[in-house]
């Protein structure tokens, strides 16, 4: 038979229990705090990553926009640059890329190279002593359409065939071009001189080149 346990055993192990008991109830608060407190941290974490990425995102954006905008204009100032050299403004080539070892804001020297291109000259209007210059444009482009012209038509007499139909009126399309040819020399003329080739210009240049056309039909052996 079991033998009865004392009362001040017994009442020592209800101490003991109790203990465990509020030993186990401050170990599970203090690990339900820790676990708290782990959560806390990682959802802080995670909110702050959060705003790193959407200030991430911000800037990339901005950077695009400002890539973009700075594309954009330096192609605009690449198209004025070309307009002002005229002709020679082929040799440039395409817009060159951004350089590899460049630094700083862009801003500011788009800013200075525009103000460069204002204080450039802008292309005007040829002057007045140019104007020997567009007569003999168009003098010397009606002779050129003449000769040409010349050139077919005893061409043509020479062949038989659709070459002896063709050349002749071929040599008479030539002919009547020749107050539009000596317009090519007088833009060349105008591009090196940084201007621009205005209707008074054009005008003086075909009516010279048609009035030497038609002298030149007029004084043709017949």
């Amino acid at each position: 038979m079991n033998e009865p346990v004392a009362s001040e055993t017994y009442a020592a192990q209800i101490r003991r229990l109790a203990e465990l008991t509020a030993r186990v109830a401050a170990q599970r608060a203090e690990a339900h705090t820790w676990y708290a407190q782990q959560c806390a941290t990682a959802d802080r974490a995670v909110a702050e990553a959060t705003e790193q990425v959407r200030r991430a995102e911000a800037e990339v954006a901005q950077a695009r926009e400002l890539v973009e905008r700075v594309d954009a204009e330096a192609a605009h100032l690449w198209g004025q640059l070309r307009a002002r050299i005229g002709s020679g403004g082929r040799r440039l080539g395409e817009l060159p890329g951004p350089a590899r070892d460049a630094t700083g804001d862009p801003v500011p020297l788009l800013h200075g190279v525009r103000e460069v291109l204002d204080r450039t000259r802008q292309p005007g209007e040829l002057p007045g002593s140019a104007n020997p210059l567009l007569v003999g444009c168009g003098v010397g482009g009606a002779l050129v359409a003449y000769a040409l012209g010349m050139g077919a038509r005893a061409l043509g007499d020479g062949s038989r065939g659709d070459l002896a139909v063709g050349l002749p009126v071929l040599a008479l399309v030539v002919t009547l071009l020749g107050p539009l040819v000596g317009l090519a020399p007088a833009r060349l003329l105008a591009d090196r001189r940084h201007a621009v080739l205005t209707p008074r210009a054009i005008t003086l240049v075909a009516a010279t080149g048609l009035v030497t056309t038609i002298l030149l039909l007029a004084l043709a052996p017949r």
